[in-house]
């Protein structure tokens, strides 16, 4: 058996790559790390497919709808990049999709690919959503809004003057709404570190506010990388005060479901 291909999940695609198959599967454990070098370092344990961090395509994209039941809004769709040490995710509703994140460079074909897993393209992205300002997670940004004309590109307020970029970055704040999803200002990580959140779902995108451990577990941001520990723990508090269900890392295993109880567990230590 392929070693890429590992238990399935909701569904299975596969697409030709030109260098093998991508799997839409459970993935095994990443490395839970940040580097504001882009280059993985600090990063420790193995990774998905047990070689470097990729910067082309991922071995593995694994998807989750998450049906939305108000507001109005078609049902929410999820794909997660998996690159090794970093993740970004894609969002569809309907015909209109966004980015969160864009990993290290070299992977817009990776989240091109991610977006095809879900019927999407980059024709359809409106929004490309950037955490924050770490090159690991915006290493991308200027190949995937050269793919997407339309698209607006955002990060939070006091990030934005970090980020290079091709046009210009908006800043957001706390309350703010894009793509029918709530942002929550979660500092500490970085100054402008942001969430974004579908209140109607509970789906949490958390950058790197939060980590997912193995087992399905979550833990606070990484303090070798961590701007400022307290206020990041404090940026756990604050998501924990809403009502999640879904929770979608950097770094890390996703929580598909159940994310509610271990996100108040993990605010509870930390405070």
């Amino acid at each position: 058996m392929d070693p890429r291909l590992y238990r399935l999940s909701r569904r299975l695609f596969l697409s030709d790559l030109g260098r093998g198959t991508l799997a839409v599967a459970v993935l095994g454990p990443t490395a839970v790390a940040c580097s504001s070098g882009g280059d993985g370092e600090g990063a420790a344990g193995p990774t998905a497919t047990g070689g470097p961090p990729s910067t082309t395509a991922p071995d593995s994209v694994e998807t989750g709808p998450v049906d939305t039941a108000a507001g109005g809004l078609a049902p929410l769709e999820w794909a997660r990049v998996n690159l090794d040490f970093v993740s970004a995710y894609v969002l569809v509703r309907g015909n209109e999709a966004a980015v969160v994140d864009t990993g290290t460079a070299g992977n817009a074909p990776a989240i091109e690919s991610a977006l095809n897993t879900l019927g999407s393209d980059f024709s359809q992205v409106n929004h490309v959503v950037l955490t924050h300002m770490h090159p690991d997670h915006v290493g991308s940004l200027g190949p995937v809004l050269e793919a997407t004309p339309a698209a607006s590109a955002y990060a939070g307020t006091d990030d934005v003057a970090a980020i290079e970029s091709p046009r210009e970055v908006q800043g957001l704040d706390d309350g703010d709404e894009v793509f029918g999803l709530r942002v929550i200002h979660t500092p500490g990580h970085t100054p402008g570190h942001i969430s974004v959140f579908d209140p109607d779902s509970g789906l949490l995108v958390a950058g790197d506010a939060l980590n997912g451990t193995d087992g399905s577990g979550l833990s606070g941001p990484n303090p070798d990388f961590t701007a400022d520990l307290d206020l990041a723990n404090a940026s756990v508090a604050k998501l924990a005060q809403r009502d999640v269900e879904t929770v979608l890392v950097g770094h890390g295993e996703p929580v598909e479901s159940g994310a509610g109880p271990l996100l108040g567990e993990l605010a509870a230590s930390l405070g």
